[in-house]
């Protein structure tokens, strides 16, 4: 595997997990983070160290990228210290299922596997000591995922790490549920902190009254869209009862993964049809999600930029057998023939999938590395809306529908994450939000509220796709008669998942 330069490798030593998965550097198998008071710090002045000692890049696109990412490790760990308010970096570096994916031999990836859990207990430990600020309503929203990382854990060979591993969960365990009843109410990051945070991640200065304000007005625009489209259905009732009903129509829990395979093979024949993308090879393998990742009901894990070429992987979570029926419907409900097929076409094409294989080809290792989520998710919610305007399923009204049902819980999700962040949104009135203005009722919307809490940027989907609609329609202007998607999408591709700062580099050198 290629050396790093410094200033990546800094940046990396402060985000393993992400490194390790998303960028396919397996240097980092079997290691965790230290998220300890003196690792974040030695973290911290080894990135301060790299950026003075070493020179700047020669592509001024790459600088102001790396910059990007420089300039947030000091915001997430030093300013704003965010290791200290939220577990949610610690479940990433506990996670193990990132050694599922099959990218080395197994008896390579098993070893690595063993030694990643034998570190839990001195990972765990560490972490402890940070998280001495964690507010009762971020302990709450994330109680459930870590009392989930033990899900699947290995046993036989592993038995005696497994053990220890259990007892240093159970302390985190422990230490999240007394954060929860003991925590400070309030989880709020502040306007300040909120806008330094976005600001910082994407590269480009954040008003957040103007963004909530254009949340509303996006918010608007798909309702009305989805009044369009449901008035197809049914133009007598309104129209979330009309998506209600809609959702209700979904395979039974045998039926769901063929389901998903049949339209990952529709998402990726109409991608390749209509030359949406620029590179259509790769394979997208959709089975059923690991044990450690039944959290999530439908997710991508892509064949990494740093790793042999090889299959992505879409992962699919039927509900449990033993689940009620309530429980069951509601999770199905997600698999619908109305949501799925957007679902799909989000997650592979010419979605994350889609944009996986592009991030292959990206041709210098800053693009390679190091991805904005605002852009990974935005650029997969704006896939979906792509597919209404090429015309996917054009004779049924229920995909167009299926896309503003998804990009209304997006949009919801900015508004709710402003409103927590900044103006006092309480997790009840935010689930409230979600109730009116999205087909989701019930612990479906208290779920999304409650994730406001602790992932204060995850309106990150609705940002992205309005700043890559907002470069499309610039396109548009100066290419005049040389525009097409085709190229508009190879220029933005090729910068590999650039801050939103920087997606404007597409059509200066496209």
């Amino acid at each position: 595997m290629d050396e790093l330069n410094a200033r990546v490798r800094a940046i990396c030593d402060l985000n393993v997990a992400d490194s390790r998965e998303g960028s396919g550097r397996h240097e980092y198998d079997g290691r965790a983070q230290d998220l300890s008071p003196a690792g974040v710090a030695a973290g911290l002045a080894a990135l301060r160290a790299a950026r003075a000692g070493s020179p700047a890049l020669a592509d001024s696109h790459d600088e102001a990228h790396l910059r990007a990412f420089e300039d947030l490790q000091q915001v997430v760990y030093g300013d704003l210290e965010l290791h200290r308010r939220s577990p949610l970096h610690l479940l990433g570096e506990l996670d193990l299922a990132c050694y599922d994916k099959d990218y080395a031999p197994p008896a390579q990836r098993a070893a690595a596997r063993a030694a990643h859990l034998a570190a839990w207990p001195r990972v765990i430990d560490a972490a402890l000591a940070s998280l001495d600020s964690v507010s009762a309503p971020v302990a709450s929203g994330l109680l459930g995922a870590v009392r989930g990382l033990a899900a699947g854990l290995p046993d036989g060979a592993y038995l005696q790490s497994r053990d220890a591993a259990l007892a240093a969960h159970a302390r985190l365990v422990e230490h999240v549920e007394a954060a929860a009843k003991n925590g400070d109410p309030d989880c709020a990051l502040g306007a300040a902190g909120l806008s330094t945070l976005m600001s910082t991640s994407e590269a480009m200065p954040v008003d957040i009254g103007d963004l909530a304000r254009r949340a509303d007005a996006e918010r608007d625009r798909l309702l009305e869209r989805l009044r369009e489209s449901c008035a197809l259905i049914d133009s007598s009732r309104p129209v979330l009862d009309v998506a209600r009903e809609l959702v209700r129509d979904h395979p039974d829990r045998a039926g769901v993964l063929e389901a998903a395979r049949y339209w990952t093979t529709r998402a990726l024949d109409f991608t390749r049809e209509r030359d949406l993308v620029p590179y259509h090879d790769g394979t997208c393998v959709v089975e059923e999600a690991p044990p450690s990742r039944r959290w999530a009901m439908a997710m991508i894990t892509v064949n990494a930029p740093g790793e042999p070429d090889g299959p992505s992987y879409y992962h699919i979570t039927p509900p449990e057998e033993s689940w009620l029926a309530e429980e069951t419907e509601e999770w199905l409900e997600v698999f619908s023939a109305t949501t799925l097929p957007a679902i799909t076409v989000h997650e592979v094409a010419p979605g994350h999938f889609s944009h996986g294989r592009a991030i292959r080809y990206a041709p210098t290792e800053v693009r390679r590395v190091l991805g904005s989520m605002a852009f990974i998710e935005g650029w997969a919610h704006y896939a979906e809306e792509l597919c209404v305007e090429e015309g996917f399923l054009a004779d049924d009204p229920r995909f167009a529908i299926g896309v503003w049902l998804e990009a209304l819980v997006r949009v919801t999700r900015l508004a709710c994450a402003i409103g927590v962040h900044t103006a006092g949104m309480t997790v009840a009135e935010a689930a409230g939000r979600f109730e009116s203005d999205t087909h989701l009722l019930g612990s479906a919307a208290a779920s999304e509220a409650r994730r406001a809490t602790f992932d204060p940027t995850y309106g990150r989907y609705t940002w992205g796709k309005l700043e890559i609609y907002r470069l499309r329609e610039r396109a548009q202007r100066q290419w005049g008669p040389d525009f097409t998607l085709h190229r508009f999408h190879k220029a933005l591709l090729d910068l590999g998942s650039p801050p939103l700062g920087l997606i404007g580099t597409a059509i200066d050198r496209g």
